[in-house]
């Protein structure tokens, strides 16, 4: 097949990508960026916000794979451009080509954060359009490369862990959710919305012991306060601005207590499985970080 990718040169758009590739497909990809030549990929210049690189990138696609989003915005306008109105223009230029939508399992929960709450506006365009869709909410995705869980992995060296209110949290490895989108984009008819993690509910201290067991120290987790975290969530946005991790918008629905995928709504396991179990995929990660224990 012939596949149209938005957020190609992200994190899970990387992974997808080389999913694709390694199935036999065909790979059209929006970019800012020029990107290097590769076999069977057309790199489509381009953004969201305009129609005519959509445009372009959906011509003669099979299927769309609508990755990019805003995770990090100073205000509401930024999510709404980038959640909201960027899946407005994709859904668009994808008509009734099958259509695979990355949300996010803060979804779930609109009214805890102005990201959560564009992820939601976001699934309404696409459950109301003409295509045949899934909608995927992934807990937190990790692997090499990401950027979210290495301010984890850098504390955990230390033998800390500043952690949200206890509750429950899920992870899923960046090459199952690949593997996911990619097997997904072949289910004409399919109207459906899963959420999707690993199978494995833990709390955020059992998170942090795993993530010091794969860098070799045992970990004193440290459950902070939301008013603690709001403190640091400023804290962060001066030592690094746009680039924090840690924001006001993420306080709220990091310390809401339950993270974990429903298992109603996991996909069934005749279409898909994780493979890649928790330990596994944090050392792999920390190996990739330069700091495996």
């Amino acid at each position: 097949m012939i596949l149209a990718l938005t957020g190609g040169t992200g994190f899970v758009g990387r992974a997808t990508i080389e999913t694709a590739l390694a199935a036999g497909h065909q790979i059209r990809a929006l970019t800012r960026r020029p990107q290097p030549d590769r076999d069977r990929v057309t790199w489509i210049s381009g953004a969201l916000d305009d129609v005519a690189s959509l445009a372009a990138l959906a011509d003669g696609a099979d299927a769309v794979i609508h990755i990019a989003g805003v995770v990090n915005a100073p205000d509401r306008a930024g999510f709404v451009a980038g959640n909201v109105e960027g899946t407005r223009a994709v859904v668009a230029a994808a008509g009734t080509r099958r259509l695979v939508h990355v949300s996010s399992l803060s979804a779930r929960e609109p009214d805890l954060s102005v990201y959560g709450w564009s992820k939601r506006e976001a699934e309404r365009i696409v459950a109301e359009s003409d295509s045949d869709w899934t909608i995927v909410r992934p807990t937190g995705v990790y692997g090499p490369g990401d950027t979210e869980l290495r301010d984890m992995f850098r504390l955990a060296r230390f033998g800390l862990a500043f952690l949200p209110p206890p509750g429950r949290v899920s992870l899923i490895h960046v090459e199952d959710l690949a593997r996911l989108l990619v097997m997904l984009v072949q289910r004409p008819g399919a109207r459906e919305t899963f959420e999707v993690d690993d199978g494995r509910a833990m709390t955020h201290a059992d998170l942090a012991a795993a993530i010091g067991r794969a860098v070799g120290r045992r970990v004193l987790p440290m459950h902070l306060p939301k008013p603690l975290m709001r403190v640091g969530a400023r804290l962060d946005r001066m030592a690094r601005g746009h680039g924090a991790k840690l924001t006001l918008d993420r306080v709220d629905y990091l310390s809401h207590p339950d993270w974990a995928a429903a298992a109603e709504l996991r996909p069934p396991a005749a279409l898909w499985s994780p493979a890649i179990p928790l330990e596994q995929g944090l050392a792999q990660t920390a190996r990739s970080y330069g700091i495996a224990g």
